[in-house]
């Protein structure tokens, strides 16, 4: 039996590599079009070092990577959209090691302000969770916008300045998938990983986010020539 068992589990391990090799270049591929039907410019590596972003997303998990750039500007917005994965490790207890990985796709863009680091999710049992172990997030005005989100930022101020009425209003409207952060002139929207059909809403979502910021916030955060 064991003697028939080895050749079956190398081929299943074959198959899987194989898929996952094909998944991944039928990905790239779909990826590159989507590219050329925005105008952008696409490439297989991240060339542009997004790991290196000062975002909370960026730093989660035992190890991460990006792949997958897309760039350029897109109605008249500079962006930059990746495949982002990171993963975490966990032992048994028999100490075997296993990995579970996560991926997003991400669009971040630049502003002329320096932003503090916000990050701003749609509450769940996790975020739950660490609310009741004493990691509050910030509290609004309006009660239905803390209800369905929670915000972190050391910058209580910051906080209030960016996220205004207006803008929560907006944030109720959006797509519960997306979440949002900003941090130094970057904002970033992002997702679970999208099929490269789906990406024109990430996007477009971004746009928005952009287009929203409250004019005070680049009144006491805008980013002025020196001189």
């Amino acid at each position: 039996m064991e003697y028939v068992l080895l050749p079956l589990v190398f081929l299943g391990a074959v198959a899987i590599v194989v898929g996952s090799y094909y998944l991944k270049k039928k990905r790239r591929e779909a990826l590159a079009a989507m590219a050329r039907q925005l105008g952008l410019s696409y490439s297989q590596e991240d060339t542009a070092g997004s790991l290196n972003l000062p975002f909370a997303l960026l730093q989660r998990g035992d190890g991460r990577g990006t792949e997958n750039l897309l760039w350029g500007t897109w109605q008249d917005m500079p962006i930059r959209e990746f495949d982002y994965w990171y993963y975490e490790e966990s032992t048994d207890s028999k100490g075997h090691t296993s990995r579970t990985t996560y991926r997003f796709s991400c669009v971040v863009t630049e502003v002329e302000a320096g932003l503090s680091a916000l990050t701003l999710n749609r509450e769940n049992l996790f975020t739950r969770l660490a609310d009741s172990l004493g990691l509050a997030d910030i509290e609004f005005e309006l009660d239905e916008f803390n209800r369905a989100f929670t915000v972190k930022c050391k910058d209580r101020k910051f906080a209030n300045d960016f996220i205004d009425q207006r803008m929560m209003h907006w944030l109720l409207g959006t797509d519960r998938a997306f979440a949002f952060e900003t941090s130094g002139p970057w904002l970033l929207v992002y997702s679970k990983r999208r099929k490269p059909t789906e990406l024109t809403p990430l996007l477009g979502t971004i746009r928005q986010f952009r287009d929203g910021i409250p004019r005070v916030v680049y009144d006491l955060y805008g980013l002025r020539p020196s001189g």
